[in-house]
């Protein structure tokens, strides 16, 4: 099912882009001096004495430079916001008269002014050129408004190509709308569509990422490696040739962590599944230097450029939010970083990023429920951090597969009375409980209770907090729930989960699922040009992939509870 075409209106478009392109100019054809000179006050911010002195012009020309110079003045107008005196100018344009930039500006205009008047068929004739054809300058609009066009025309797979090929060209938050814009797209597209056309797409066209993305997100495999150019490698070259099953780990290791201060308690059993994997390894094994980050930002950075002095070919951490955002704000590293937590932008070229972030727990939770056709499903989460952002990561992704969150619930850690509100949701096929063991316990009989325990019922990872004793978790039966991989199934190099959590106290409970994410950060340094170009990596958290921007991806397993205890499960993907 399409989801509702959003439009908007010409200006507002041209702003956005405006604000999120790189500056560009506007006078890359030949014009004259008096035309290049107008058309630069555009790019000052003065779009309306660009028209001004545009229209002048043109009244002192005729035959195609009357034609050129009135097409760049309705252009100009537009920007300024004044549609009527663009369509005015527009209409006394002879198009036949026009070439270059200047008719790419009038078949712009035309098309931005039909988006604003709902008449998409209109604005797709104005850009029949193709993009690849446009000046720099008009290009990545021109392939915005085709993909505003399209999508109007019911084309969500063809808005969401022309939306890729414009995305490098964008910044900030125009860049953000975009790859979220992109997401909605493809999640119009059931699972057998998606497969197939983006299996069907070349090499290098710009959407397969996004697309690769959006198949890991639903458990689908990958038809092929995700795309690399530029930016997107990692460098290897330091490292001695890589063994027969891609092995092929760093020469020298520095592990940043906070091993004092507030997350020192969070980087204990990180530190303990990266060494568990180390050791377990018993083929050539980097020199590994671990140093403490303190848990600041400040601390980060010195860490790091205390492994660069050391001679590190290849750095693990930070893993603070904070930290990440800190070493990764220098953009251009000297060495290699696979950073432990989620910064606020992409990783730095030739740098990864690993998470267990809340918002990802969010994401396939929607796509568990979409892919068994659920559409209307009542969202309970705690109130703290991770709970509120697995949430509204669900809700997002929810609603760009094409369902609705019909009402959401905050709960403390002391659950209250939550029945009239459940009530008062309506029919639901579906809930989210994005909680702790403790909150789940006490949720499950009033579902039941408000008519709602026959909806499909899902948990994300922190479900399993506070759990461990079956007669208190029968309670939970019935709910599945995201896992490691590790507590499913073997993994190579690692005892069973139950045995190492009777070994070592950082892996039991809610700390075994940092231990399982250590152990997968040492296994994507050794095997980094593996899981870069081949994917598919198995690891104690789930199946890793290394996408595009360089963020790690995480098919996790599924369990659900069974008489209290958990119990892995088998999907249909």
């Amino acid at each position: 099912m399409n989801k509702p075409v959003v439009r908007i209106s010409a200006l507002s478009l041209s702003l956005m882009l405006l604000a999120g392109c790189a500056t560009t100019s506007f006078t890359s054809a030949p014009e004259s001096p008096a035309q290049s000179q107008a058309l630069a006050l555009i790019e000052q911010g003065k779009p309306r004495d660009a028209a001004v002195q545009l229209e002048a012009l043109a009244n002192t020309l005729r035959g195609g430079a009357r034609s050129a110079a009135l097409a760049d003045a309705a252009f100009a107008w537009h920007e300024a916001g004044d549609a009527a005196r663009a369509r005015t100018l527009l209409a006394q344009v002879t198009a036949r008269q026009l070439s270059g930039p200047s008719l790419q500006r009038y078949q712009l205009t035309t098309a931005e002014l039909a988006l604003a008047d709902k008449q998409p068929a209109q604005a797709l004739a104005a850009l029949k050129e193709p993009s690849e054809a446009v000046t720099p300058a008009l290009r990545t609009r021109w392939q915005l408004a085709r993909a505003n066009a399209l999508q109007a025309t019911g084309d969500n797979l063809g808005a969401a190509l022309e939306r890729a090929r414009a995305h490098a060209a964008l910044t900030g938050k125009a860049r953000a709308d975009n790859q979220q814009a992109i997401a909605g797209l493809l999640g119009t597209l059931d699972d057998a569509t998606l497969r197939a056309r983006t299996a069907a797409l070349p090499a290098n066209e710009p959407l397969y990422n996004f697309a690769g993305r959006a198949l890991i997100a639903r458990g689908l495999p990958l038809p092929r490696p995700f795309d690399r150019e530029g930016a997107s490698q990692f460098d290897t070259s330091k490292r001695p040739p890589a063994m027969s099953d891609g092995y092929r780990p760093p020469v020298k290791m520095a592990v940043l962590l906070p091993l004092s201060g507030r997350l020192a308690t969070a980087a204990q059993p990180v530190r303990d599944g990266l060494l568990s994997g180390y050791y377990g390894e018993t083929r050539r094994r980097p020199d590994i230097q671990f140093i403490d980050t303190a848990g600041t930002a400040a601390g980060a950075v010195a860490a790091y450029d205390k492994a660069v002095t050391a001679g590190a070919d290849f750095i693990v951490g930070p893993l603070g939010r904070d930290e990440v955002d800190a070493v990764f704000g220098r953009r251009e590293l000297p060495v290699p970083v696979l950073a432990l937590n989620r910064g606020k932008d992409t990783p730095p070229a030739g740098s990864a990023g690993f998470s267990l972030a809340p918002e990802d727990d969010g994401i396939i939770a929607a796509e568990y429920l979409r892919g068994r056709e659920r559409s209307k499903v009542l969202v309970i989460h705690s109130n703290d951090d991770n709970g509120r952002r697995a949430a509204a990561a669900f809700r997002e992704r929810f609603a760009q597969r094409g369902g609705q969150v019909v009402a959401t619930i905050g709960v403390s850690d002391t659950v209250g009375d939550i029945g009239a509100q459940v009530r008062g949701a309506g029919a639901i096929d579906g809930v989210l409980l994005a909680v702790k063991a403790p909150q789940a316990r006490a949720l499950t009989p009033q579902l039941a209770l408000a008519g709602a325990g026959g909806a499909t019922r899902v948990g994300t990872s922190q479900l399993t907090v506070g759990t461990g004793k079956p007669e208190e978790d029968m309670a939970l039966d019935g709910i599945v729930y995201p896992n490691e991989a590790w507590n499913v199934r073997g993994v190579p190099g690692l005892p069973a989960a139950s045995t190492a959590g009777q070994i070592l106290p950082s892996a039991r409970g809610a700390s075994g699922r940092l231990f399982a994410f250590g152990f997968d950060a040492w296994k994507i340094s050794a095997y980094l040009d593996k899981v870069a170009t081949e994917g598919g990596l198995a690891g104690a958290t789930g199946t890793l992939f290394l996408d595009s921007n360089g963020n790690v991806l995480r098919v996790p397993a599924w369990s659900t509870f069974s008489g209290g205890r958990p119990m892995p499960i088998a999907t249909s993907n």
